[in-house]
């Protein structure tokens, strides 16, 4: 995504993407998607950490996780239109559908249920302040929180739940 286009046609293309478009992908490499997806900046303090997060509350395995780093990361984001570089926003895949920027911490508080539901509360700010908010957050992530100088390598525990 240019960093001239707007979050709501971001959304909007998301959306119009037919699910599970990236099988018919050959530039992205075929994995199990019988789990949600969530791609992230393994190199990012705070995205690692929201990986994390989700490992250690997702008692029913509903997730897989991948670097924006990876091969899988990479072709995804070229894929659904996003910069492979700047990783400007996380991407959950779920039951074949994409989403981007606060629709993924919706998405993950759905997924992950009990009180973390709540996080799905996210869909109701409105989408312009949200993104906006996201995008701002995004922009300075390394200077507020830190960057590693290598991806987040799981602990044993959580290996088989990432896809290189």
């Amino acid at each position: 995504m240019s960093s001239g286009e707007s979050a709501r046609s971001l959304s909007r293309r998301l959306a119009a993407a037919a699910p599970y478009s990236y099988r018919a992908d050959p530039a992205v490499p075929a994995f199990e998607d019988d789990k949600a997806l969530v791609v992230f900046d393994g190199v990012c303090v705070l995205c690692s950490g929201f990986a994390r997060f989700i490992l250690k509350r997702d008692a029913r395995f509903a997730f897989r996780l991948a670097t924006a780093q990876s091969a899988l990361g990479q072709a995804l984001y070229r894929h659904y239109g996003l910069d492979p570089d700047t990783f400007e926003s996380n991407l959950v895949l779920a039951d074949g559908r994409a989403c981007a920027k606060l629709d993924t911490v919706a998405a993950v508080g759905a997924r992950l249920g009990g009180p973390w539901r709540a996080l799905a509360l996210a869909r109701l700010v409105p989408r312009a302040l949200g993104d906006r908010l996201y995008d701002l957050v995004a922009r300075n992530r390394y200077r507020l929180f830190g960057r590693t100088e290598s991806c987040m390598l799981p602990p044993p525990q959580w290996r088989d739940r990432f896809i290189d």
